[in-house]
């Protein structure tokens, strides 16, 4: 399918919103908030950052002003997995009648465009794909997928904590999108590389006030490749499967507990982690509901067995549980690593404890 890159002006970007609207879907991109960059409603591009870029370091995250660019920064603390997988959702709801009870499920969500989609977050979104379209569906996240619209962003900037050419996952937007979206900034002005991945993209981009790129046809592979040169942290993802599980025994895991202090923030940002849990919760009037909430294998309650108690009691062996699971038998489970790369788990981790220099380690014990 042949085609052509086009251009759309800095000033037309309002276009694009208003033709998502018009299909009746709900805009959710990058906006500033909390001093972080997360995933919100978007009325429009005035909600976007606007001239913002990231410091990130273990431990540490920072936003700062630089440029008039839209989408300089790198990824915050969020990712679009809040609006496929809800962090918390009513499952259903029932109430006390004359005759018994009336069942109320959720409703179905509004159609969804997500705005400034990454390759690493296209690349968790495929492998939430395996996890909840697999031999068992899950509809409500089915529900959110197939009416999904995604307008991706061609990284030109890394933080010091990405590390996703490790992982195959990026920086190059390459697949999984319907509209891909490459800022350009230049005395010539602002605008996009818009290139199309899908009919519905095509479809899309007919009623959008493009035109032919000339000069600028390269410019996602110049982003991408700029981008890539910034990235210095690699994981060491040869035969680590097999080095992980060799060395479930090794001194090294009671060292990162010593460090790690249980919070759970590694898988709470993390795009792929999947867990749950679910809270039935009755009230004085009859009135039943069953709730589903994300969980974590860092929790002490996550692994309890009745008249046992929980089966990883320890930090180390929670640690243990997360690492090995998203290096090494999410192969066995899903066909690929369940890390794309996108070093939230090191940013955002109190500790600064870094997944990357870890798995070193341990590939080393094993």
């Amino acid at each position: 399918m042949h085609n052509p890159r086009t251009i759309l002006s800095h000033s037309d970007l309002g276009t694009l919103f208003a033709t998502l609207h018009a299909e009746g879907r709900h805009t959710i991109g990058p906006t500033v908030r909390d001093g972080a960059i997360v995933y919100d409603r978007l009325i429009g591009p005035d909600d976007l950052p606007t001239g913002v870029v990231d410091e990130q370091a273990p431990g540490r995250y920072r936003l700062r002003h630089e440029g008039t660019r839209r989408f300089s920064w790198s990824v915050g603390p969020q990712s679009f997995k809040r609006w496929l997988h809800p962090p918390e959702l009513r499952l259903f709801r029932a109430t006390r009648t004359e005759r018994g009870f009336a069942v109320e499920k959720p409703e179905a969500p509004p159609p969804l465009a997500l705005i400034g989609a990454r390759a690493c977050e296209l690349a968790a979104m495929a492998i939430q794909d395996r996890v909840f379209l697999g031999d068992v569906v899950d509809p409500h996240y089915a529900s959110r997928r197939r009416d999904l619209f995604i307008v991706a962003v061609q990284c030109d900037r890394a933080a010091s904590t990405c590390f996703c050419p490790s992982m195959g996952s990026g920086p190059r937007v390459s697949r999984g999108y319907d509209l891909s979206l490459t800022e350009v900034v230049d005395e010539a002005g602002h605008r996009f590389v818009v290139e199309i991945g899908s009919e519905a993209g095509r479809a899309l981009a007919a009623k959008l006030p493009l035109h032919a790129a000339t000069t600028d046809a390269d410019a996602p592979e110049r982003a991408s490749a700029e981008a890539e040169a910034q990235i210095a942290r690699r994981m060491p993802t040869d035969g680590l499967r097999e080095k992980l599980l060799g060395a479930v025994a090794s001194s090294n895991w009671d060292d990162v507990a010593s460090r790690c202090i249980g919070c759970a923030n590694c898988t709470l940002v993390c795009p792929t982690c999947f867990c749950t849990t679910v809270d039935d919760v009755t009230t004085l009037d009859g009135t039943h509901e069953r709730v589903r909430r994300w969980d974590s294998c860092f929790h002490p309650d996550f692994s309890y067995l009745h008249g046992a108690g929980p089966v990883r009691s320890s930090v180390g062996a929670r640690y243990r549980q997360w690492l090995t699971h998203k290096l090494a038998t999410w192969h066995d489970q899903f066909g690929t690593s369940g890390c794309v790369g996108c070093g939230r788990c090191v940013a955002w981790c109190p500790a600064g404890i870094d997944i990357v220099a870890e798995a070193e380690r341990l590939a080393e014990d094993a």
